[in-house]
């Protein structure tokens, strides 16, 4: 009898221990996003490096997870999904909208000053000039993401302060090619005559030989803008502590992996603030993309 009160005893003191509370810290796993805005395989290996990277940093868990397209991303931080977000201009200002507190924390060196090239199929005989290329009217044209600061906002932005109407008025056709890779490749193969995307992914393709420029050159920049950023979530304190917002802050800051910023590509990790952006929900808000 003796025995069976031990092992009952020996029983309970175990199921006490294994409701036990656990603190948030231990227990939550820091999630975060970023924008495909380009080739899936190659944002996974740099997204897989900065996770580890935040993982030592910040002494817990740190888990990337892709989403699908730009609005998914912003979505994924409305509903707590993930609670950091490598965001485009456009798609920050909306996530930071729909999270009280939220704050941008971190951007590229260059996502201060970024830049939409205009690119053009060799076929159409346009070449690089400093005036906005009006010969594109009537041509083909495919944009990136609808969500994309430097795919959509600002080449539609330059496309009606130009011609004074909407892209598809100005067109014979409009399209979308849903990432800045994909419209390097629609407009090199002659699938759209005309397209507008992000500079640095223009580069980092240019340098891997996968643009011939026979097929296809940049016709025309934007002025500078800013772009992309890093924004974390305002509630992000209530689970991970006091002070934690900063820490990752300080960790993104502090990047000096070659590995990891050439993979962006960026030159460096530099401080960001919401109002950094106001430009661009001005910008949103004079063409309808954001009310």
């Amino acid at each position: 009898m003796f025995a069976n009160q031990f092992s009952l005893r020996c029983l309970l003191a175990a199921l006490v221990f294994s409701f036990a509370p656990v603190s948030a810290s231990a227990a939550e796993t820091f999630v975060f996003t970023a924008i495909p805005d380009q080739d899936e395989t190659r944002l996974r290996a740099r997204f897989d490096k900065v996770a580890t990277y935040l993982s030592g940093e910040l002494g817990v868990d740190v888990k990337y997870v892709p989403v699908k397209s730009y609005a998914a991303a912003v979505t994924a931080f409305k509903n707590d999904q993930v609670q950091l977000a490598w965001f485009g201009g456009l798609s920050g200002v909306r996530a930071r909208q729909l999270v009280s507190g939220s704050d941008a924390i971190a951007q590229g060196y260059e996502d201060q000053f970024f830049i939409t090239y205009f690119i053009a199929n060799a076929s159409t005989g346009l070449s690089y000039g400093q005036q906005f290329p009006k010969g594109i009217e009537g041509k083909t044209f495919t944009f990136g993401s609808k969500g994309s600061t430097s795919g959509r906002l600002m080449p539609e932005f330059h496309i009606r302060d130009a011609f004074g109407k909407s892209p598809d008025d100005v067109f014979s056709r409009v399209g979308f090619s849903g990432d800045h890779s994909r419209t390097i490749a629609l407009v090199q193969s002659g699938s759209f005559e005309v397209g507008a995307l992000n500079f640095k992914v223009w580069e980092k393709e240019s340098g891997l030989g996968k643009i011939d420029p026979a097929k296809v050159n940049v016709i025309w920049q934007t002025p500078t803008y800013p772009d992309y950023q890093w924004s974390i979530r305002g509630d992000v304190e209530q689970r991970f502590g006091a002070g934690f917002k900063a820490k990752v802050a300080k960790a993104l800051l502090d990047v000096k992996d070659t590995a990891i910023l050439e993979a962006f590509p960026r030159k460096s990790f530099v401080p960001a603030t919401n109002a950094d952006y106001q430009p661009i929900l001005d910008t949103a808000k004079s063409i309808g993309l954001i009310d």
